[in-house]
């Protein structure tokens, strides 16, 4: 006889994500509680029930990937075992060594979540000798392919990831990390059309140096949150002439980051071209849609295909700082027609580009594996 929707038990897993993560437990498993009786196992978490999400933390002190990928999995396996869930979702790739465990034991069924395109994210990694680069990553993606050949599903974040996987795979679903958005999140603020933002991590990769060398010679003020990863890159940027230009916040929480977002009229999304970054969404993207930003992006297949034909975009090399320059300028002489790409941009957000439909799309995954 088969369980109902209330019976059914869904259990996240991650080895190398912190408790609290955004899409792990704030997206899908405060969605799927509202449906499942869901868990989800962290190491270094507080055990608890939060949102109706059963949350199991352990201890885990390694100090190195190689011991967190051997020791911090086997306890997650430990902990995952005692659950018996019908649905196992795996949030880290080197959690997929254990699918096989969590199938013949239990007879469950076993998701794999890939948050990125991991074999051209790993060309991208620093702390990976960049002559290793290429090996590690053919052989993860032979190691990635092959075990993803015996579990039951996947589920990624891009098309372009998702059309990858479907190549090897029949059971392959899109679920996007858009943002979630409440309906009540409407910006009070006045808008200041000279003012743009750049709101995330800082670092070389993302663009920031170009923006910065680009403002030099616009009419603009550059609104600057988030956590730099060098001290060195923050040094350099700090020397630059268009730093006079840029109000920096530092890493600022959520309320700080809706005031900000509410008083400027273009976000910054110009990341450099890296294998990893051409095919994935930033989630900042959404974000400035949402809080009705006109947008200035790096030329992008994948951006095109998407903010094209909302027209709420203008797009560059970003690795150009004159191009950019230009670009913005251009965009900050027309206001009335940033205010027309902003209010476009929102509506995008709120009919589509939001957590609400995506989470419709895991229920129905879920219940095609359930019951299917």
């Amino acid at each position: 006889m088969k369980k109902t929707n209330k019976q059914s038990i869904i259990c996240h897993l991650t080895s190398a994500h912190a408790d609290g993560d955004i899409r792990i437990f704030h997206k899908l498993a405060v969605s799927s509680a509202e449906r499942y009786k869901t868990y989800f196992i962290v190491p270094n978490g507080k055990t608890r029930i939060e949102n109706n999400v059963q949350v199991i933390g352990f201890q885990s002190s390694v100090k190195s990937r190689i011991q967190r990928m051997k020791e911090t999995v086997n306890q997650v396996l430990e902990e995952a075992l005692k659950v018996k869930a019908d649905i196992y979702h795996l949030h880290d790739p080197e959690l997929l060594r254990i699918a096989k465990k969590l199938k013949s034991i239990n007879g469950a069924k076993v998701v794999f979540d890939s948050h990125e395109d991991v074999p051209k994210q790993i060309l991208d990694k620093y702390w990976i000798p960049v002559i290793f680069r290429r090996l590690i990553s053919t052989l993860y993606g032979y190691h990635e392919k092959r075990a993803c050949k015996k579990i039951d599903g996947i589920v990624s974040v891009t098309p372009i990831i998702c059309e990858r996987f479907s190549k090897s795979h029949p059971n392959v679903e899109m679920i996007a990390n858009y943002p979630q958005i409440k309906t009540n999140d409407e910006q009070v603020t006045e808008k200041k059309y000279k003012h743009i933002c750049y709101i995330g991590g800082l670092y070389e990769s993302r663009g920031l140096r170009e923006v910065i060398l680009a403002i030099e010679h616009c009419d603009v003020v550059l609104h600057l949150a988030g956590s730099f990863d060098a001290e060195q890159f923050e040094m350099e940027l700090k020397q630059l002439k268009g730093w006079k230009k840029v109000v920096f916040y530092g890493q600022v929480n959520q309320a700080k980051i809706t005031e900000l977002l509410g008083k400027c009229s273009i976000g910054i999304v110009t990341l450099h071209p890296t294998p990893s970054y051409l095919e994935a969404y930033p989630i900042k993207m959404f974000e400035y849609m949402n809080a009705g930003l006109a947008l200035l992006s790096s030329d992008f297949p994948l951006y095109r295909s998407l903010l094209d034909k909302i027209d709420c975009s203008e797009f560059v090399n970003p690795l150009e700082p004159n191009e950019i320059s230009n670009t913005l300028t251009t965009m900050l002489e027309d206001e009335k027609r940033l205010k027309e790409m902003g209010a476009r941009a929102k509506k995008a957000a709120i009919e589509r580009y939001n957590w609400s439909k995506e989470k419709e799309k895991l229920y129905a995954f879920y219940d095609k594996l359930l019951h299917g």
